[in-house]
């Protein structure tokens, strides 16, 4: 017994539990009951806004507060965009790309909201890749937003002509180059629903004179009466079952000398953790992704594992 609470009775502390199998920051698997289905958000566009306007609009109404990133002339339309709308958007303008993408992940790690970043076409859009690996490779939920040349420009030399598309193809979950704002529309909602509800990163291109495209000028093609995405998604979930729970706590009630390892999974139950390691005397080691779930000079932590990990020390 420890702190009067009986090790056998752990049960009852079912969020600690949950400490050990919740699911922050990482792929997981989608909910089956109605209770985790969400309703999407579904705004309405008027016939003056253009692609940009649409793009950002639909960042907003999906809990998007922050952009980071660099101006540059081909993306001069979104930044116009998100000037518009610094009142309800905040756009953080930093010395190099590469630092956007990183801040755009850390702060979607950090928060579990929408991390979103934005690259000029060419090497601004190169630039961000190093940070959207990080998302990548974390579970890390953010949309990045690049520019691209000239609609009838594409495959010519024009200038700063990257596919961006192609340069994104390992990095990104959702990869999709906007050909205008009835496109907008649909695979704006889906890049913010694949970044969310997978963990990972969505990218939409736009050529330069596509993001000034109004919507009234634009013209469906005879097989789109007016397409939309799904009214309703599924978020990933941050607890397991029931049924999860209560077999994770009969391990830990079974257990005569139990440890601990902590992953990324714990990080949104800290207090949790701890608890769990002062109830059973469980020491607790972290994995790297789970490095913040303790601090480092926590007595219930022995420190990181794996090749980042923590050196072992020797006394007190």
């Amino acid at each position: 017994m420890a702190n009067g609470i009986d090790r056998r009775g752990f049960i009852q502390l079912a969020a600690a539990g949950a400490a050990l199998t919740g699911n922050f920051g990482a792929a997981a698997e989608p909910s089956e009951t109605a209770t985790a289905i969400t309703r999407q958000p579904a705004p309405d566009f008027s016939g003056d806004l253009n692609t940009a306007d649409i793009l950002i609009e639909t960042l907003i109404v999906w809990g998007a507060t922050n952009v980071f990133g660099v101006v540059g002339d081909g993306i001069n339309s979104l930044i116009e965009a998100l000037r518009r709308r610094q009142d309800r958007i905040r756009y953080v303008g930093v010395r190099h790309e590469e630092a956007a993408a990183f801040m755009a992940s850390g702060y979607a790690k950090h928060t579990g909201r929408l991390g979103v970043c934005i690259g000029t076409t060419g090497p601004g859009a190169i630039h961000l890749l190093n940070g959207l690996y990080d998302a990548c490779f974390d579970g890390a939920p953010v949309v990045a937003l690049t520019g691209t040349t000239f609609h009838d420009l594409v495959g010519v030399r024009y200038q700063q002509d990257v596919d961006t598309v192609r340069l994104m193809q390992e990095v990104a979950l959702y990869n999709v180059e906007v050909t205008g704002p009835e496109h907008a529309i649909i695979v704006a909602n889906r890049a913010c629903r694949a970044a969310l509800g997978d963990r990972g990163v969505a990218h939409l291109t736009v050529a330069k004179d596509v993001q000034m495209m109004k919507l009234s000028a634009d013209r469906r093609s005879m097989r789109n009466p007016g397409a939309r995405t799904s009214s309703s998604w599924t978020p990933a979930i941050f607890a397991p079952p029931a049924d999860q729970l209560d077999t994770a706590a009969a391990v830990l009630n079974a257990g005569s000398r139990v440890a601990v390892l902590a992953g990324q999974g714990a990080l949104s139950a800290r207090a949790e953790v701890t608890s769990l390691a002062d109830v059973l005397g469980a020491p607790v080691a972290k994995a790297l992704l789970g490095k913040a779930v303790l601090p480092d000079d926590s007595p219930f932590t022995t420190g990181g594992i794996g090749d980042l990990g923590s050196s072992l020390r020797s006394g007190p």
